[in-house]
C-alpha cells in the first residue's frame, strides 16, 4: 500500500495546506508576496478532486468495501456486487436498501441472498454437470451460492471465455437465465494461479473501482499515466493530474470552459471536418454537369461556362448551349426557385465569415497557448540562472506565476470564443432567449471579453521584457505582478456575467460550465 503521499489532492477552499498528506490548493499566486489580494474565484460551487494511481486505488477500494460490508453485514464478495451495480456509490445504495428493501436490491445485483444457499448435493458422492452432462466426482465440482453445480472444468472453461470477453466484473453463473453474479472467492480457487484470465480477472475487480464509478475517470493522456481522478462534488470542473495534463472531468476532453461541453464538442468536429467552407461550396458553387467540378458564379448572367467548356445553367444546373441574353438562354427556360436561392448564397455567405471571425480568433490563441507553453521550460531554467546571478532582485518566481496565469486566461480566452459563436447569432438557444435580449448579452460579454484579451496581451509583452538582461528591475516586477492580478480579476468578472447574467437565463437546455478556480 501506498503512503499518504501518494495521494495528490487539489482542494479549492480557505482551508491551510496539510503538507502530510500532500494537498495541494490552489491560492491567489500571491504568497511569494505575502499578500492576499486577489479576489473571490466566479464559483461557490465545491470542487475537490483527488489523484488515484495504481497504489492507492486498492487502498481506495477496500475502504469501500469494507465500509458496505460493516453496514450490510455481509462479505466483501457481497459487497463488491452491490457497488459494481450501484456504481460505488455508497450513499445510493443505503437509500435503496432504506426504501425498496434488501432482497430487492440484493436480486436486482444478481446477489442470491444475504445468507449463502446450502448446497443440496452436499452428500452426493456422484454429480451430472449440467454442461459437458458427464457424471463428476462431487469433489471435482463446484455450487455457486445461487445453488447451481457445474464440474470444474466446465467452470474454468466458461470463466476463460467470459474474461476474455470483457465480463470480468459481473461474471454470472453459467446456468440458463440464472444471472447471479459468481462469487469472486471461488472463481479465483477454480482458476489456477498461473492462468493469465485470474490476472485479468483480478484487475478488472481492483479497477471497477474507476470503470463503474460515476464519481472517476482515468487521465486521458497519451501514453496513459495509468492514473485517474476522482472527484468529490460537481463533475462540471477541469482536474489536473500530477503528470501535468489538465481536461474537462464530465466529458473527458480537453479544457474547454467558459464553453459548454455539448458546444466544444459541435465546434471540434466543425473544425476537423471543416464543415462551414462546405456548406460554402455548396451555396457558392455548382458541379458542372460534364466533369462535376464545382464552378464559382462570378458575374450577373445565370449562363455559366467550366473551364472544361461546358456551359450550363446556374438555377437549374442543366446544360446549355452558349447563345443568351441578359435575361434569358436561348432554348431554355428557368426560372424557378430564384428567391429562395439567393437568400441560400446570402445565408450562407454570412455563416461562413461569422464562423471564420470567431474561428480565427479561437485558432489565434490556441496557436499562442501551445508556442508558450513549449517556452515555459525556457522560462523556468532563465528564471533559475536570474536568481543565481548578482542582480538587483533576489526573487524572480514572479516571472513563472505570470507565465501561468498567461497560460490560463489563453486558453479561457479561446474557448469564450467558441462560447460566443453558439451563444450569440446561433440557434442553439433561439427559444429560450430573445433576440434583443441575446443582443445585450453579447455587448456585455464582449466588452468583458476585450478587456480580458487587452490585459493578456500586456502581460504576455512585459514577460517578454522580463527574460532580457537589461530590464531585471523593481518596477518591471509590480508592473507584471499588477497585470497578472489585473487579469485574474477579469477572468472572475467574465464568469460571473456568464453565470449570472447570461447562462442563469436558460431554463431547458444543459448549460452549466466548470467554474474558473484561480491559478
Amino acid at each position: 500500500m501506498a503512503d499518504d503521499s501518494d495521494l495528490c489532492s487539489d482542494y479549492y477552499d480557505d482551508d491551510e495546506d496539510d503538507e502530510s498528506d500532500q494537498l495541494y490548493q490552489v491560492d491567489s499566486g500571491n504568497d511569494y508576496l505575502g499578500e492576499d489580494t486577489q479576489p473571490e474565484a466566479s464559483s461557490s460551487r465545491k470542487q475537490e478532486w483527488t489523484v488515484i494511481d495504481q497504489c492507492t486505488l486498492a487502498k481506495l477500494q477496500n475502504g469501500a468495501l469494507e465500509a458496505v460490508s460493516g453496514i450490510m453485514g455481509c462479505s466483501r464478495s457481497t459487497a463488491r456486487k452491490l457497488l459494481v451495480h450501484f456504481r460505488w456509490d455508497k450513499e445510493s445504495l443505503m437509500c435503496t436498501v432504506a426504501d425498496k428493501g434488501q432482497e430487492v436490491v440484493y436480486r436486482a445485483a444478481g446477489v442470491t441472498s444475504a445468507v449463502e444457499l446450502e448446497d443440496p448435493s452436499a452428500s452426493m458422492a456422484e454429480v451430472d454437470c449440467g454442461s459437458c452432462l458427464c457424471s463428476v466426482a462431487r469433489n471435482e465440482c463446484t455450487s455457486m451460492e445461487c445453488g447451481h453445480i457445474f464440474c470444474n472444468s466446465c467452470w474454468q472453461q466458461y470463466f476463460d471465455v467470459q474474461i476474455s470477453d470483457g465480463n470480468s466484473r459481473r461474471l454470472r453463473c453459467m446456468a440458463f437465465r440464472c444471472g447471479a453474479i459468481c462469487d469472486e472467492g471461488k472463481v479465483g480457487e477454480l482458476l489456477p494461479d498461473s492462468s493469465p484470465a485470474l490476472k485479468r480477472y483480478q484487475q478488472a475487480l481492483l479497477e471497477s473501482y474507476i470503470e463503474d464509478n460515476q464519481n472517476v475517470r482515468w487521465c486521458p493522456s497519451a501514453p496513459h499515466c495509468g492514473r485517474a481522478i476522482q472527484v468529490d462534488g460537481d463533475h462540471y470542473c477541469e482536474p489536473q493530474c500530477c503528470c501535468g495534463l489538465m481536461f474537462c472531468f464530465k466529458c473527458g476532453d480537453l479544457p474547454h470552459s467558459p464553453a459548454t461541453c455539448e458546444m466544444f464538442q459541435i465546434w471540434k468536429q466543425k473544425s476537423q471536418d471543416d464543415s462551414e467552407t462546405k456548406n460554402w461550396l455548396c451555396a457558392h458553387t455548382k458541379p458542372c454537369p460534364k466533369c462535376k467540378n464545382p464552378v464559382e458564379k462570378n458575374g450577373g448572367c445565370n449562363l455559366v461556362v467550366c473551364r472544361c467548356g461546358q456551359a450550363f445553367c446556374w438555377l437549374c444546373g442543366s446544360a446549355t448551349g452558349t447563345d443568351h441574353t441578359w435575361t434569358r438562354i436561348s432554348g431554355h427556360e428557368c426560372g424557378r426557385w430564384k428567391d429562395d436561392m439567393d437568400k441560400k448564397v446570402d445565408e450562407a455567405s454570412r455563416n461562413h465569415k461569422r464562423y471564420m471571425h470567431y474561428f480565427e480568433r479561437w485558432k489565434g490563441h490556441m496557436d499562442s497557448l501551445a508556442k508558450e507553453d513549449e517556452l515555459r521550460a525556457d522560462v523556468l531554467t532563465s528564471v533559475e540562472n536570474l536568481e543565481n546571478a548578482d542582480n538587483e532582485l533576489n526573487d524572480y518566481s514572479w516571472i513563472t506565476f505570470g507565465l501561468d496565469q498567461v497560460l490560463v486566461a489563453r486558453r479561457i480566452l479561446s474557448s469564450s470564443y467558441v462560447f460566443a459563436f453558439f451563444m450569440f447569432g446561433n440557434d442553439m438557444f433561439k427559444s429560450e432567449i430573445s433576440e434583443e435580449r441575446n443582443l445585450a448579452n453579447k455587448e456585455l460579454f464582449e466588452d468583458q471579453q476585450q478587456m480580458l484579451e487587452a490585459e493578456l496581451e500586456r502581460l504576455s509583452h512585459l514577460l517578454e521584457d522580463a527574460q532580457k538582461p537589461a530590464n531585471k528591475s523593481m518596477q518591471l516586477r509590480m508592473l507584471v505582478i499588477n497585470s497578472k492580478d489585473s487579469i485574474h480579476r477579469r477572468i472572475v468578472n467574465l464568469y460571473n456575467t456568464l453565470e449570472n447574467d447570461i447562462l442563469s437565463q436558460l431554463t431547458q437546455s444543459a448549460s452549466s460550465i466548470a467554474p474558473y478556480t484561480g491559478k
